[in-house]
């Protein structure tokens, strides 16, 4: 595939991706949307959900992976790409590592706890058992400025 076929189809998904992303902010919770495709198909896809649910794990990463094993019937998921608004965590990179998810798309990135890069490099620094594909920065402005603005608004409110 031209890389710039694989650009258009990152942004699209990516687009996805926004769509949760703004339904999590939405409901009071930090904008991160994620999906994650197989073969050309959204399988699976979760906004970020750790306020409304209680549960520190309930990132939207940790959500999209939880629905694609229950729709796959399988806890691996190879040949699969998540597409996620945020850089992961340490916790999401384990959870994505775990799972063999093939390839990692992500839009802003997360200079105090990015997992993927930024902070720390997980998945692709050749000090685990498996090695993904990383593509960080698609849709970077659009993703960014969507958490830039609901901080925004919630140090207004306080």
């Amino acid at each position: 595939m031209k890389p710039e076929d694989q650009q258009l189809i990152d942004n699209t998904f990516m687009q996805q991706a926004l769509l949760l992303a703004k339904s999590a902010s939405e409901c009071g919770e930090v904008p991160v949307g994620a999906l994650v495709v197989k073969d050309g198909e959204i399988i699976a896809r979760a906004a970020n959900g750790p306020i409304s649910t209680n549960d520190p794990t309930a990132h939207a990463e940790i959500l999209a992976l939880r629905k694609a094993s229950a729709t796959l019937e399988n806890y691996r998921l190879p040949a699969s790409t998540l597409y996620v608004t945020l850089e992961p965590c340490i916790m999401c990179m384990g959870a994505i590592i775990h799972a063999r998810v093939q390839r990692l798309v992500f839009g802003a990135y997360d200079p105090k706890t990015g997992a993927a890069g930024s902070r720390y490099t997980i998945g692709n620094d050749g000090l685990l058992n498996h090695w993904l594909e990383i593509t960080g920065g698609v849709c970077e402005a659009e993703c960014g400025d969507l958490l830039k603005d609901f901080f925004r608004a919630r140090r207004k409110q306080k």
